[in-house]
């Protein structure tokens, strides 16, 4: 079974903050696998601040826990809700996985933002019944 963490990062003016990786077409929550001897939430805050140079506050929040059927099936995805903070002035973005990050208001989300993370995004609304796949 493999273990990873996707960050829903929410700014004061409730902008949601994504990334587009370089390997994958769209828009997605930051986010990646748990390493070894690492909490889901330690995961979800390194993941963070690997991606897009972000730091959170000190509550990081589980919504959801997800099974991702694509692959082998066996891959699990937790939901973790932050509030940012500053962003680092010395981060450098990871020239091999994010090409871009950026703060959306939640009335004015890009066309190609990945299915999974705009039904998280409803599903934290109330918009949407909560759905166990990712």
């Amino acid at each position: 079974m493999t273990l990873g963490a996707r960050v829903a990062a929410f700014d004061d003016e409730n902008r949601v903050l994504l990334v587009r990786h370089q390997y994958l077409p769209g828009w997605y929550f930051p986010g990646g696998g748990v390493d070894s001897g690492e909490t889901m939430a330690e995961a979800a805050r390194r993941e963070l601040a690997e991606e897009t140079g972000y730091g959170c506050g000190p509550k990081v929040t589980l919504v959801s826990m997800h099974l991702n059927k694509g692959g082998t099936g066996r891959d699990h995805v937790g939901l973790f809700k932050v509030k940012l903070t500053e962003q680092d002035p010395d981060w450098k973005r990871p020239s091999m996985e994010i090409s871009d990050l950026q703060l959306f208001a939640l009335d004015a989300l890009p066309d190609d933002i990945s299915p999974a993370t705009q039904r998280r995004l409803q599903e934290m609304a109330g918009e949407a019944e909560p759905n166990p796949y990712w």
